[in-house]
């Protein structure tokens, strides 16, 4: 008996979870926006030198009769490839005679100056963005990814900060003040008057964002029963696929940075608006003894699923008895160090730390650099957005036929070989290189979805909660790394693509990862070594078994381990949210 119990007498997945569900999952629409909207807001216009301020009187300029053209191929020399007008540099004094149809002249020669004058911009992609208004290009040009991995620290913080409040102030409290700090410094980040205020503006929504993704997930699974859970978990999952389609059509619509930060922030305050019609999660009032309060919110849930006769039924005696067991395990404290303490913890913990961070590393590296296809970066982002759809679908294909760790090692493998496949591709080939791209976020996209369920099944339920957010933590180290690496371009335009696509090579060490399912890999835990032999595999004898129990954990025993009536040892479920439900690539 649980709080399952509680639920399925309450209505089970009634009216009430449909239309909470529905209402916590909306902001997902907006959630892919923040996470890449740096992609638009911070997009680099083509962009070359000012021509000096006083050109016509200095110059004479009328005495040439010379157009716009010309008078840039005069005053600018071109980059290396030689296509191009050169993006940093300005001859010292204009060279009119490279206009002449046979010119000779050995630009290597002439000496250039900076762009003392700023830069023009092109403005037929973006009327205004960061870059172009604080002039984020050539030596400033880092500032540009800084913003967003300064971002992704905010969603760091975030998690540290928001997860620690919400179990001691609740997740609805947490969650309604998130949506608020969201609205309100989202919105203000869109009348930022300099580069620092901004920057302070996104590590502040970054923070937001992780307190509603975490608190929205945990307070949207706790009042859903557990059959439902992996379903609801999964089609909840694609509004943030769909948010990423989103942004592509309302950037394409305000193509000026400061409407567009306003409008994806706006929503948060109809978001916040109706959250207060939602109730505390019952396990977790309970769990910090206010039982009078999760009794009110199950029998308002009660009557919302049409089951009104509960309230007669449904006492404080009766929600004790249903929760004693969880009550029990609460006082259970498990830390990260439980994930590090065996050699075979520790095993799995390494692993899936660098099979996070090379995931999160190469799809952010991929979603946050869409103006290297030659494409349009609207189209693009539409294209990215939509892969995610069939990735998924694979994901869950591949799952069930091949297994967790061929799986997770394919998709990894695959999206490597993707990405360097493109770096042999010519620039021009612009279709080729799009599909390729496509296909490597989509294999990303499914390793990600594929790390969730494997981490989940890998830690023992009792640590389950603790190792996610262990190694999720990576992941949100590799989203504030990947916009870094991006400045190696001007190295070796290669190089980030050779970076990116390194981290899939992760997947060569994947058989370290043992292939066993999370009962197997919980009683491994608990049970100790020793026992009888199957196969080259070991299995206690019940002896043994018996004996590991009562070893346990060592410096935890006692706290949470329990004797059944039959002699044979448990502990106790974890009492915390398992966040297996949300989309990974929120975090």
């Amino acid at each position: 008996m649980g709080f399952a119990e509680l639920l399925e007498e309450a209505g089970g997945f009634g009216r009430y979870q449909w239309l909470h569900v529905t209402l916590i999952s909306l902001p997902g629409l907006m959630m892919a926006s923040q996470n890449l909207l740096n992609n638009f807001v911070s997009g680099s216009p083509a962009h070359h030198c000012s021509l000096p301020t006083n050109q016509s009187s200095r110059y004479n300029l009328s005495h040439y009769q010379v157009d716009d053209k010309q008078l840039l191929r005069a005053f600018i020399p071109m980059d290396s490839s030689g296509s191009r007008l050169d993006r940093c540099r300005r001859f010292v004094e204009p060279q009119w005679q490279l206009l002449a149809a046979n010119s000779s002249a050995n630009v290597s020669q002439i000496p250039t100056e900076g762009c003392l004058d700023g830069w023009a911009y092109d403005r037929s992609e973006f009327l205004s963005t960061t870059v172009s208004e604080w002039d984020l290009v050539c030596g400033l040009r880092p500032l540009k990814q800084m913003i967003q991995t300064i971002y992704m620290g905010g969603v760091l913080t975030g998690a540290i900060v928001y997860g620690g409040l919400s179990d001691r102030y609740g997740r609805r409290s947490v969650l309604i003040w998130s949506y608020l700090q969201l609205g309100v410094l989202g919105c203000s980040s869109a009348f930022s008057p300099s580069y620092s205020t901004y920057c302070a503006f996104r590590f502040l929504s970054g923070m937001a964002v992780s307190g509603v993704i975490l608190n929205g997930v945990s307070l949207k699974v706790e009042w859903i029963p557990t059959k439902q859970r992996t379903l609801v978990g999964t089609l909840t999952s694609f509004f943030f696929t769909f948010g990423q389609m989103i942004l592509a059509g309302l950037a394409y619509w305000l193509r000026d940075w400061r409407k567009l930060q306003l409008v994806v922030c706006l929503p948060q305050f109809l978001f916040f608006s109706y959250s207060w019609w939602f109730s505390e999660s019952a396990r977790w009032l309970v769990l910090n003894r206010r039982s009078e309060d999760a009794l009110k919110s199950l029998h308002r849930v009660a009557r919302v699923n049409g089951k009104k006769d509960i309230e007669d039924t449904l006492t404080l005696e009766v929600l004790h008895s249903h929760m004693k067991k969880e009550m029990d395990s609460s006082r259970s404290t498990f830390t990260a160090y439980d994930l590090l303490r065996t050699r075979q913890m520790r095993r799995i913990s390494i692993c899936l730390l660098v099979v996070w961070f090379a995931t999160s590393f190469a799809y952010y590296g991929l979603a946050m650099d869409l103006q290297k296809f030659g494409v349009s970066i609207y189209q693009i982002q539409l294209i990215f957005g939509a892969v995610d759809f069939p990735a998924k679908l694979v994901a869950l294909g591949m799952l069930s036929y091949l297994g967790r760790r061929v799986s997770q090692a394919t998709c990894l493998f695959v999206s490597a070989l993707i990405i360097f496949a493109n770096i042999m591709v010519p620039a021009d080939m612009q279709t080729v290189r799009t599909t390729l791209a496509c296909l490597g976020k989509g294999f990303t996209s499914a390793s990600f979805t594929t790390v969730y369920l494997y981490t989940g099944e890998l830690y023992p339920t009792v640590l389950r909660q603790t190792g996610m957010g262990f190694v999720s933590t990576m992941a949100r180290v590799g989203s504030m790394a990947a916009p870094a690496v991006l400045i190696l371009d001007e190295v070796l335009p290669a190089l980030p693509s050779l970076v990116y696509g390194g981290g899939g090579g992760v997947c060569q060490r994947l058989r370290l990862l043992p292939a066993r399912d999370a009962q197997q890999a919980s009683a491994r835990h608990h049970r100790g070594r020793g026992g009888e032999r199957v196969g080259n595999k070991s299995r206690p004898s019940p002896t043994r078994r018996r004996r590991g129990f009562e070893r346990g954990r060592g410096h935890n025993r006692g706290r949470g381990f329990k004797r059944t009536e039959g002699g044979r040892g448990e502990w106790p479920q974890c009492s915390l949210t398992n966040h297996m439900d949300s989309d990974p690539q929120m975090l």
